[in-house]
């Protein structure tokens, strides 16, 4: 197991509080939080999951981020998918390396991030925003983690063709998904999967309207809730009174081929 370097992102995770931190490690570099300054070259150089105490005898272990913490952490402008709703997203939509997958509604590229992971060196993601500033945030968040390489970028207004044929899948996320479902289609490989996230019901039932004249079919909508589960030794198990509810209508559809 390769040991923590410098230059890669690592994950403090508080131990007793469960409070995570995500630093880049560089030579004489510190964090510094409530519980006092860790130096950047007590971590480096150690097995990922070693113990190191701050200035004030606070214990934090050092991760490499799983990919729902770099979802989580990226520099927001927009609201992000949630790791709870990707997940059903992306088996959705069907990825595997080598994948080349279309996404309109970069936003802060928290979803991105995810789908670049998946679809390998040897995929490619091609996301598109009608912001400038937004796409420049989100290829920041990108390159943070090494995933810039494999990623094209570009600015289009929803309704515009797609300057890809052929894609493996398409995930939207707009406000008026139904003026890029066209697009999407035309995007498509055959039999290809289609996703989106919608966050009102109006909004549901015209994309399910669109998705329908434009030629796709299994169609899906569901919502996913997440809450967890406090378990204790003395005072029992039992759920959190807190939860992740409603984040948006999740849908799913596949281009069929006209006769």
């Amino acid at each position: 197991m390769r040991p923590l370097e410098y230059g890669e992102t690592v994950l403090l995770w508080e131990e007793g509080k469960g409070r995570t931190f995500l630093i880049t490690l560089q030579e004489g570099g510190e964090f510094h939080s409530h519980r006092g300054v860790i130096r950047h070259d007590e971590i480096a150089g150690r097995p990922e999951g070693t113990r190191v105490l701050s200035g004030t005898g606070h214990a934090f272990i050092a991760f490499r981020p799983r990919i729902g913490e770099r979802m989580m952490k990226v520099r927001r402008r927009t609201q992000i998918v949630y790791p709870k709703d990707a997940g059903w997203l992306v088996l959705a939509l069907d990825l595997f390396p080598g994948a080349r997958v279309v996404e309109m509604g970069t936003g802060s590229g928290a979803f991105t991030i995810l789908l670049a992971q998946l679809v390998g060196e040897e995929g490619r993601v091609y996301t598109f925003d009608r912001r400038p500033d937004f796409l420049e945030n989100a290829l920041a968040n990108l390159e943070r983690y090494g995933l810039g390489g494999r990623v094209e970028a570009g600015i289009l207004e929803a309704g515009q063709p797609f300057p890809v044929q052929d894609a493996d899948a398409v995930f939207l996320d707009l406000p008026d998904p139904w003026l890029a479902i066209p697009p999407a289609y035309a995007a498509l490989a055959p039999g290809r999967p289609l996703a989106l996230i919608l966050p009102t019901a109006e909004q549901l039932k015209q994309a399910f309207q669109t998705l329908r004249e434009a030629g796709f079919v299994a169609l899906e909508a569901v919502e996913i809730l997440e809450r967890k589960v406090l378990v204790r030794e003395r005072e029992g198990v039992r759920p959190f009174e807190r939860m992740v509810g409603f984040t948006g209508y999740l849908v799913s559809a596949r281009k069929a081929l006209s006769e």
